[in-house]
């Protein structure tokens, strides 16, 4: 006689537990984003209060959500807050990772676009390009240069969503303060010329086009020359002002 294996009820705190997974997981819900209310997430899942808070609870218990008294409910953090730890304060400060996070940004950046044009769709790019018109318009208004590197922080969180690689995403978001330090401090000396500016908004444009035109290789080359653009740039202006100082000590003497 056969033997009858038992049924094994999956409870409903579970399921929601597992739907909740793969909001954090998709990017859906980021790191240290408050969650909605337990009133309005019950609703949206169509499941009582109890279940739904035994589901948090066990969130929690695994270390993706924690629970604040009176603040509500927060998906853990450790990505975002790893910009707070003393070695990235470091980076964001040395003067030669500078150039290590151009370099970073290359394979970050390249990668990104090339997902991007390969698989966005049409709500992905009317985000990038709602993105790019926020960032170019920064650039153009603004003079802060903190504004015109958090619009093109945006911007380029937008590219990275359309990749659709959870990977790529969390990595972005957990190092955005760093990225977006980078790109200050680069916009800090590049500002300098009209013309770098015009240059540097023709190559963004070209990966907006690339990337709605469904062109993967051209979206991802025209990221790669947007940085080396910018590394060469930095390179000579640096060159050009240490030569200025030089010259100016010699007439001092």
């Amino acid at each position: 006689m056969s033997r009858v294996t038992r049924v094994q009820h999956t409870k409903l705190s579970d399921i929601i537990m597992s739907q909740m997974e793969g909001l954090i997981v998709d990017g859906t819900w980021a790191a240290g984003e408050r969650l909605p209310s337990e009133r309005e997430l019950a609703k949206q899942f169509d499941v009582s209060r109890p279940s739904l808070r035994e589901a948090i609870q066990k969130l929690e218990a695994k270390g993706l959500v924690s629970r604040r008294q009176g603040g509500g409910t927060f998906v853990s953090g450790a990505l975002h807050q790893q910009v707070t730890d003393p070695l990235y304060e470091l980076l964001a400060t040395h003067p030669e990772s500078q150039f290590d996070l151009l370099e970073f940004r290359h394979a970050l950046e390249g990668v990104s676009a090339f997902y991007a044009a390969l698989r966005g769709n049409d709500a992905d790019h009317a985000r990038i390009q709602q993105a790019f018109n926020e960032a170019s318009e920064a650039a153009e208004t603004d003079k802060d240069t903190k504004n015109q590197a958090a619009a093109l922080m945006n911007f380029y969180v937008a590219v990275t969503e359309a990749s659709h690689n959870v990977v790529l995403l969390h990595l972005v978001r957990g190092m955005q303060e760093l990225l977006m330090e980078n790109m200050r401090q680069n916009l800090e000396v590049l500002n300098s010329r009209s013309e770098i500016r015009a240059q540097l908004q023709k190559h963004r444009a070209s990966i907006v086009e690339a990337i709605l035109a469904g062109q993967p290789v051209q979206a991802r080359d025209a990221c790669h020359q947007h940085l080396a653009y910018i590394e060469g740039t930095l390179l000579k202006l640096n060159r050009d002002h240490t030569r200025l100082q030089r010259s100016l000590r010699r007439s001092e003497q």
